[in-house]
């Protein structure tokens, strides 16, 4: 075992525990570096501050929704939206929705942490506190939001790579929890690229278990702020709903990385790196969309200018803009919101302007309808 990459801590009860950044370099260099080059190819993209502002708050919502799906909240997406919505109550609220509402808490303390020109100082109060704010008001069996565990727990179960007992004493845990500190801290790691800090605090942070329930969310909450206060913008909120949609996975490559050794923890830093690809190629495709619809909205005007189209087919494509869905001829004068502009005109005429819609490019033809054609401009 290379000692240059472990950290070895010796605990009172449970024995050797390594903190390990050892993994398979040449093996995740290429994934590395195309997350490296697809991600300032996302800074790059401009985005207005309020449509940027909208994108987030929708990546937020789906990130509280994977992150609590994981842990076993029975909430569907749709009403996780809906609760999100809702103001703030001074009711007591049932267990599924109050963790919704605490993670919302949590991100948003996650977000007042602005970055910094220097590593971000990691400290056990951070760590207490988001786990204080994930689990506070919520009548979990043994856990105290904000106090380490002093009873033994078991992580995962047969299905995903057996079953591990992390740390069992509180002694034991205090003693990693400085130890975690120190090293995620220390000069080795905040030289490494800040996505390897924060993954690495991610799996360690679950290794050690510290807390009574919350350990999940509280190591994916500070995987984002070790992120975020890097300045690495999107991934740090979408990372979790990778997770949920690729669960088995996530939990296979942390009972593979515990099993090794060696302690090489490849199996869960090149599935970290894939989530951080598919997050930045999910959120380019976003914003890419963002601003190709203002372009289109922009361009349908200066054709209405130029009386290169009617205001009736300027309206139509606007609709359809917004829908991106196809439609049929009949759609036009029997559904709406098209029954606005066609319901009282002719048969005739709404073939007229589905022809001038066609011949200028702004439509494609899709089997027996018609669809919106988004890359009239290339």
């Amino acid at each position: 075992m290379d000692n240059n990459m472990v950290k070895k801590v010796l605990t009172f009860k449970s024995g050797q525990f390594v903190f390990s950044r050892k993994f398979d370099r040449d093996k995740l260099l290429k994934t590395i570096i195309k997350s490296q080059i697809l991600y300032q190819t996302v800074s790059d993209l401009p985005i207005l501050p309020n449509l940027a502002a909208r994108l987030e708050e929708e990546i937020i919502r789906r990130s509280i929704f994977g992150t609590a799906a994981i842990e076993g909240n029975p909430l569907n997406e749709e009403e996780v939206n809906r609760i999100l919505s809702q103001p703030a109550s001074t009711e007591k609220l049932a267990q599924a929705e109050r963790e919704i509402r605490n993670l919302k808490a949590a991100y948003d303390f996650v977000a007042s942490l602005q970055p910094s020109g220097s590593p971000f100082e990691l400290t056990e109060e951070i760590v207490k506190k988001v786990h204080h704010i994930i689990t506070k008001d919520i009548e979990y069996r043994y856990n105290r939001p904000g106090h380490y565990r002093d009873h033994i727990v078991k992580v995962g179960n047969e299905e995903h790579g057996g079953i591990y007992t992390p740390p069992e004493i509180l002694a034991d845990i205090k003693t990693l929890m400085k130890e975690f500190i120190s090293w995620i801290n220390s000069k080795e790691i905040t030289e490494e690229e800040p996505a390897i800090r924060a993954g690495l605090a991610h799996y360690h942070l679950a290794l050690i278990h510290p807390f009574g329930d919350g350990n999940g969310r509280t190591a994916r909450l500070i995987e984002a702020l070790l992120l975020r206060t890097a300045g690495i913008k999107y991934v740090p909120i979408m990372l979790s709903n990778f997770y949920y949609r690729n669960m088995d996975e996530y939990f296979w490559t942390f009972s593979n990385s515990i099993k090794n050794k060696e302690k090489d923890i490849t199996p869960f830093m090149e599935f970290f790196f894939r989530g951080a690809i598919d997050s930045l190629e999910d959120i380019r495709e976003r914003i890419t969309s963002l601003i190709r619809t203002l372009a289109l909205r922009d361009y349908y005007s200066f054709l209405k200018g130029e009386k290169a189209i009617t205001q009736r087919q300027h309206d139509l494509l606007t609709i359809l803009l917004e829908r991106l869905q196809p439609f049929s001829l009949a759609d036009l004068s029997h559904k709406p919101p098209f029954t606005i502009l066609y319901g009282k005109v002719s048969e005739r005429t709404a073939r007229r302007d589905l022809k001038k819609l066609l011949d200028n490019k702004l439509l494609n033809i899709e089997g027996n309808g018609y669809t919106l054609n988004l890359r009239v401009l290339g």
